[in-house]
């Protein structure tokens, strides 16, 4: 029986976080902070099935590696308390394998760029076992930048988007968590 799961995560310098820190870890790689000078260093870490970065078409290619677009981000959100990012934190049902987890992931990452023209970092985690955690326990971590991708020029566009803000940020939450849901019914459906 699958346990439905679904948060929603900000990423904000006013916490002390780091978007680059935190791409280091989803993805068990080594970056370099260029906001912070500092070396993130996450190549030990183990459980890392897949990654992958989903963006608009006409996204500059710089922006596709992971090491440039987070210190971008880092770059263009430059107040001292600017959200840097969110995050989608969701559980696949047990009874899903790698290829259909690959799959359902790859889906709900397009529907988000398609959705808001955004840029999609996301890493599927196997359970931590020897941690005590249960061992169904696979997820993902799916951070986005909290600005679109400019069609005409493939950088970031001068405003963020605002459906998230606190105006309309529980009826997109609201709409995300219903769409995943359904989402994962039809995957679970085909298993």
């Amino acid at each position: 029986m699958a346990i439905y799961h679904f948060s929603v995560k900000a990423i904000s310098r006013s916490d002390g976080r780091s978007a680059v820190a935190c791409a280091a870890y989803r993805s068990a790689e080594k970056l370099v902070c260029d906001y912070y000078g500092k070396e993130q260093d996450y190549t030990k870490k183990t459980g890392v099935e897949f990654t992958n970065i989903y963006a608009p078409e006409n996204t500059k290619k710089e922006l596709l590696d992971r090491q440039k677009l987070w210190n971008a981000v880092e770059k263009v959100e430059n107040r001292k308390n600017s959200l840097l990012a969110r995050e989608f934190e969701i559980a696949f049902p047990s009874e899903l394998n790698a290829e259909q987890r690959k799959t359902l992931l790859d889906e709900l990452c397009q529907e988000l760029v398609k959705k808001h023209g955004v840029i999609v970092d996301a890493a599927i985690h196997a359970p931590h076992i020897e941690g005590g955690s249960d061992d169904r326990n696979y997820h993902a971590h799916i951070m986005f930048t909290t600005r679109a991708i400019d069609p005409q020029t493939g950088n970031f566009s001068a405003k963020k988007y605002r459906d998230f803000s606190r105006d309309s940020g529980t009826k997109t939450v609201c709409h995300w968590r219903e769409s995943f849901a359904d989402l994962t019914n039809q995957h679970l459906e085909k298993a």
